[in-house]
């Protein structure tokens, strides 16, 4: 059921009254959120449990919502601190590794039997791993710039980081992401190559 409104639109909205019109945020980005909850933590049940607590910490926090970024760049902070949060109280380390199956899964919903989305399925998923195999920072720089797509100044926003920081700090990530492809999967990139 979607409106057709944009983000401030509907924050707008909200904030003047009609908060079932903030269930049409949730539906735009639970699955954004969840991708990036799984950067935090690869168990599924604390995935979806702060995934939760995003929207409903969302919610209360609209108001302080100043529309100077993107709303996806105001909603990746407060995924990040719940995660952090959760995972300090839950006493565990942060991962940056993918569930693989849960993202093979995601990616597997709205697919269907044709073999170029299969193949392409199959090259998502060899990022992916390439992506896990990386350290968290690259991993996180990597996910926010082609995942999330957030521009260097959203990433700068978010990490606190200079934006011309932000993009030499990429370009390594990219060269050790290059790096760990052609050492991984050295046939499948050879064959990406050919194509």
């Amino acid at each position: 059921m979607h409106t057709g409104l944009t983000d401030k639109e509907i924050i707008s909205r909200v904030l003047q009254g009609e908060q079932g019109l903030f269930a049409q945020l949730v539906e735009r980005y639970q699955q954004y959120v969840f991708t990036l909850v799984l950067r935090f933590t690869d168990n599924r049940e604390d995935a979806e449990e702060i995934s939760q607590d995003v929207f409903v910490k969302s919610y209360r926090s609209l108001a302080d919502f100043r529309g100077e970024s993107k709303f996806s760049t105001w909603l990746f902070t407060i995924v990040r601190t719940s995660s952090i949060t959760f995972l300090r109280k839950k006493k565990l380390d942060t991962t940056s590794t993918d569930n693989e199956r849960t993202l093979l899964h995601l990616e597997n919903r709205e697919s269907g039997f044709k073999a170029d989305t299969i193949e392409q399925k199959s090259k998502h998923a060899m990022v992916n791993k390439a992506i896990s195999l990386l350290s968290h920072d690259d991993a996180q720089l990597i996910s926010l710039f082609y995942k999330a797509e957030q521009s260097l100044e959203e990433i700068g926003l978010i990490l606190g980081i200079a934006p011309n920081t932000i993009k030499v700090k990429l370009h390594r990530a990219r060269q050790r992401l290059k790096d760990k492809m052609e050492k991984h999967f050295s046939t499948e990139v050879k064959e990406l190559q050919d194509n």
